[in-house]
């Protein structure tokens, strides 16, 4: 039998060769997909209303719609992923973003606007981190953890990128000319690069560990896949708002603008520091104990933004440990399927895991924005929602599937062979 039939793990050194073009091309279409069709409208958004005379709140609207259709395409599109693996439906995606840019640049009116955004949030579902990250478990696991770390540290740099180079592209031309330019860069560089670096032989799907039996089926039926799905939705929620009321906040507190602003930047630098230390928390630390860690580290984090005025170097200080965890949760959610499941059926789980963390993600913005004036303001909001994560660290406790210490055994064999093949990582 050979070895893609017997689903064997790929190994760098050993087993069989992964394929050398995947990871240095999914970091470059996540950089590019998540500046483009991510960063970018925040970015425009105000030349979009200032040109249009269209309210900030319904262009705002359009965007958060584009990211409920994408939690929702998400279930969908893992599904597709499982059995044919990612190269046609990144690459639809990937021509799918780009006219879906080319219908908002064109948008006579707010109808057509939102209609290109919800065009939009389906490519989203096929491009940014889901399709990639089953891509990457299924080729590299049980290595995973090293490949999925290198993909999110690109995927934070999109920002860095782009952000600058719309902004410049803006201050030459108009926000719909951008578009086109932009749409232009994502069909450039990422139609090409999925079709051709995901061509690879899709390996079968591995066996299911011995504590899954009966399927994705039970599974999804499971107390632990849906104390799971609350845990990750509760925390998706406190943790997007944090970010977005976060300037909010020390605005508030009288701090200006700029300080502000540098709070938020410095923050999401701790967001990608976060990202490399997440493999030696896995090699310490079982699923169970540390989703529940890095949750309630998360609700520390926002009960001191809550309750901390100054001064401001602290507050810094408590962003950055702030943007540390955010950047260990987004690896934490890319391999909550596989540390308790395994990765038979990962397409599958994880577009229904992620549905409602997306949906909660993408009202977040709204709802804390509701939120903070009948509360009397942001620190009693950021109060709020570190009970949020309090509330999704305790249900975390609920997670282990199966008998008992079978997610946690799954995932310290998995660190333990990683380990093994990679001793210089340690």
């Amino acid at each position: 039998m050979s070895d893609l039939q017997s689903g064997v793990a790929v190994t760098g050194t050993g087993v069989r060769s992964r394929p050398r073009a995947v990871l240095p091309a999914l970091c470059l279409t996540q950089i590019t997909s998540w500046g483009i069709v991510y960063y970018a409208f925040i970015v425009l958004n105000p030349a979009i209303t200032a040109d249009t005379g269209w309210s900030a709140g319904a262009t705002t609207a359009a965007f958060s719609a584009a990211l409920i259709v994408s939690a929702i395409a998400g279930i969908y599109v893992g599904r597709v992923l499982d059995h044919r693996g990612p190269r046609t439906v990144m690459t639809a995606g990937s021509v799918l973003g780009s006219l879906s840019l080319l219908v908002i640049a064109a948008a006579p009116n707010l109808a057509v606007f939102f209609a290109g955004w919800l065009l939009a949030g389906a490519a989203m579902a096929a491009i940014l981190y889901q399709p990639a990250f089953a891509a990457l478990t299924r080729w590299w696991a049980p290595d995973h953890i090293r490949a999925l770390t290198i993909v999110t540290l690109a995927g934070g740099l999109a920002s860095t990128v782009f952000a600058p180079l719309t902004a410049i592209l803006a201050d030459h031309m108009s926000w719909r000319a951008t578009y086109v330019v932009l749409a232009g860069i994502l069909a450039i560089l990422t139609v090409p690069a999925h079709a051709l670096a995901l061509k690879a032989p899709w390996p079968p799907a591995p066996p299911s560990p011995p504590h899954v039996t009966g399927g994705h089926e039970q599974v999804v039926r499971s107390r632990a896949f849906w104390m799971l799905a609350v845990t990750f939705t509760l925390s998706a929620f406190a943790m997007y708002a944090v970010v977005i009321g976060l300037v909010p906040l020390l605005l508030e507190r009288g701090y200006t603008t700029t300080e502000a602003a540098w709070a938020l930047g410095l923050g999401g630098a701790g967001q990608t520091l976060g990202r490399t230390l997440y493999a030696t928390l896995a090699r310490h630390l079982g699923v169970t104990a540390r989703t529940v860690t890095l949750i309630a580290l998360g609700a520390l984090t926002t009960a001191a933004l809550a309750t901390v005025a100054g001064p401001y170097a602290l507050l810094v200080a408590v962003s950055v440990l702030a943007g540390v965890i955010r950047g260990n949760l987004t690896l934490l959610q890319a391999t909550a399927v596989t540390d308790r499941w395994g990765t038979t059926h990962y397409g599958r789980l994880s577009g229904l895991l992620g549905a409602p963390a997306h949906a909660a993600a993408a009202l977040a913005p709204f709802a804390g924005a509701v939120l903070a004036g009948p509360l009397g303001g942001y620190p009693a909001l950021f109060a709020l929602l570190a009970a949020l994560s309090i509330t999704a660290a305790v249900t975390a406790f609920g997670t282990r599937p199966g008998t008992a210490r079978a997610a946690d055994d799954l995932q310290g064999s998995s660190a333990s062979a990683s380990a093994a093949r990679t001793p210089g990582r340690r």
